[in-house]
This record gives C-alpha cells, structure tokens and sequence, in this order.
C-alpha cells in the first residue's frame, strides 16, 4: 500500500511546495506589506513593499514611486528584500533537484539511492525556503504592531496596518513547508519499489541462466 501512496505523495509535495513558490516570488514583488488609511482622505489609501510605495485612489487608480535608496528603508524592510530572494532561490533550487529525485521519472531509475538523496536536499530547501519565507512577514507584522500600539505617537497620527501581502507570505511559507514534509516522508519508507524488485530479479534470472549453461556436459 505505501508503494502506491508514495508517487502520490512525490507528486503531492511537488504540487504544493511549487505553489507556495509561486506566492513567495509574488509576495515578493506586492507593494501590500502595509497599507495607511488616512481620516483625512478616506479615497486615498498607501500602500507600501519591498521595492516602492504606491498610493490608491478611488478615481486615479494606484500610482507607484520606486524607492530611491535600499539604505532609506527601515531595517525590517531591508532584511525582508534579502531573505526574500534567498527563499525565491532556495526554493527554485528545491523544485529543480527534488523533480528530478521523483520516482514516476524515468531517468535514474537504477540509481535509486542518488533519487532519494535528491528528494531529501530538495525536501530540505523547501523547509529553508519556507522559514524565510515566514520570518520576513512576521518581522515586518510584528513591527507595524509595536508602532500601531505605540503610545508615544499622538493619536492624530495615521497608523500603518497589514497588508494583504503579509497573508500571501504566511500562505507560501506553511505551502513549503508541507511540500518539503511530503518529500522527506516518503523516504522514511523501507519497503523496496517496484523498479527495484524488476531489476533483481532479472539479475536473479541472469544468473540462473549461467549456472544451468556451465552445469551442462
């Protein structure tokens, strides 16, 4: 039975860690890590990322301004670019190593141990590529709360809030984390695959065929 759950389970992590990829390499580039409301201007709302800050109005649609210097930003806005693109690359690497570590590719499929170390590493970045994927969104969620409950900023003053990028991100670090877990498991299993008992008993054939020839007179 765990020899028909095991591809199925390959394909499984595959599918959700590519996923949880893809929503990293977005919540990368969304200009949603905190959005601003102003009392003042209910039809205008600011939003800012990584890379710019943008401003939605109601009529104009959203304007965008590039930030000028990687040093102007807060430090948690730093920080998050730089682990952010370390999760995009550990998980791209993640996707190429453990696809071809699968056991429904051909390719290998008598170097059976070289397949499970690929699945294993690959396994392993997605686990990496999802903590950094989820430590950036965190920091970034647990400043904007320090300054939305700061009590030495007067009242007046507009408070940043979440944005939806900072869900995004939480979404795609808990994606690649369970696709890594999906990997790792299924080379917990011992039993031998099916490729593996085709090719012994071949070799058992074989040499079962060379015994009768030297046996005969």
């Amino acid at each position: 039975m765990a020899l028909v759950y095991q591809p199925v389970m390959q394909l499984s992590g595959i599918l959700v860690s590519l996923l949880g990829w893809v929503l990293s390499c977005l919540t990368t580039y969304l200009p949603q890590w905190k959005n601003l409301n102003l009392e003042l201007n209910e039809l205008e709302i600011w939003t800012m990322g990584l890379w710019q800050a943008c401003v939605v109005q109601e009529e104009g649609g959203m304007q965008c301004k590039d930030f000028d210097s990687f040093l102007a930003l807060p430090p948690e806005l730093r920080i998050s670019r730089i682990l952010m693109f370390f999760s995009n690359g550990s998980g791209l690497l993640g996707l190429l190593l453990s696809g071809f570590g699968l056991d429904c590719l051909k390719i290998g499929e008598r170097q059976q141990e070289q397949k499970k170390r690929l699945l294993l590493f690959g396994g392993m970045l997605f686990w990496i590529s999802g903590i950094t994927a989820i430590v950036p969104v965190s920091w970034v969620a647990h400043s904007t709360v320090q300054e939305f409950w700061d009590e030495n900023i007067p009242d007046i003053v507009p408070r940043w809030d979440f944005g939806e990028a900072l869900f995004v991100g939480w979404l795609a670090g808990f994606c690649l984390l369970l696709g890594g877990s999906l990997l790792n498991c299924t080379i917990c299993s011992t039993e031998v695959r099916p490729s593996s008992v085709h090719y012994a008993v071949a070799e058992q054939q074989d040499q079962c065929q060379c015994l009768e020839t030297e046996t005969r007179p």
